[in-house]
């Protein structure tokens, strides 16, 4: 459903980016680990072209992309298929959480005024927010924003979920509720994520599939079990050694 080949960047000279390949199945919730600095953000960024890949190919679905040779509607073609959760909610202030929701489908999807209400109140009664459909994101806590902003993520039923290391700017408090409704959406919706996170204990619950990243390239990637619990490269047990992560039989 989504191959990634051959995908480069580089800022200022420095490649961040060093020919990064991977695949991911309808369905899957992939989760992208690794050291700041190691590459992860600005690959997510990449796959819907909110930085623009110097080199390698892309295909969500049907739609694929040469980076080398782009036109403006094949990345519009691109975006289109996913859907982003940033680390600081990117919520428009002078609209409520449910007009937040609804934004998108009335100017991206042709939905009807009503037809796009309806959809963002069960979207955010999903999200545990219905009672706040009304309120504007100034009086929202960090989750509570957070999670109107996976409700707008969801809205546009998007062939993937970026998330940029969706906890991040939380407080400790408000990471579990922020956690919960992903792994919800993720169970109930089948939901086909990639996730850039610090949080080790969830991605082994929720992940598919664990990739670690350092120094910009793709060092391991498998099952959770294999990449946490049983990691083969050594700098990969550096770091979970370093996050504190139970990681089962370490040689």
């Amino acid at each position: 459903m989504i191959e990634i080949r051959n995908l480069q960047k580089a800022f200022s000279g420095t490649q961040v980016l060093k020919d990064i390949s991977f695949d991911v199945k309808e369905g899957e919730v992939v989760a992208i680990i690794g050291p700041s600095g190691s590459g992860k953000s600005t690959l997510l960024r990449c796959l819907n072209y909110l930085e623009q890949p110097d080199g390698g190919h892309i295909q969500i679905d049907e739609v694929v992309v040469d980076t080398t040779k782009a036109s403006k509607q094949d990345i519009l073609n691109l975006r289109k298929q996913t859907s982003m959760v940033f680390q600081h909610y990117n919520l428009f202030k002078n609209k409520t959480a449910l007009e937040n929701v609804t934004y998108s489908l009335e100017v991206t999807k042709g939905y009807s005024k009503e037809d796009a209400k309806k959809r963002g109140l069960a979207l955010l009664k999903q999200v545990g927010l219905e009672s706040k459909a009304d309120v504007y994101p100034v009086t929202l806590s960090g989750g509570q924003q957070q999670r109107v902003g996976i409700a707008r993520a969801v809205a546009v039923n998007p062939k993937v979920i970026l998330f940029d290391e969706p906890t991040s700017s939380l407080d400790p408090e408000w990471v579990g509720e922020v956690l919960k409704v992903i792994s919800d959406i993720a169970r109930e919706e089948n939901a086909t994520m990639i996730i850039v996170t610090h949080e080790m204990q969830f991605a082994k619950d929720v992940a598919d599939k664990v990739i670690f990243m350092s120094d910009g390239y793709i060092v391991e990637e498998g099952t959770p079990e294999q990449v946490l619990d049983h990691p083969q490269h050594e700098r990969t047990k550096q770091f979970l050694q370093k996050t504190l992560v139970n990681v089962g039989e370490l040689a």
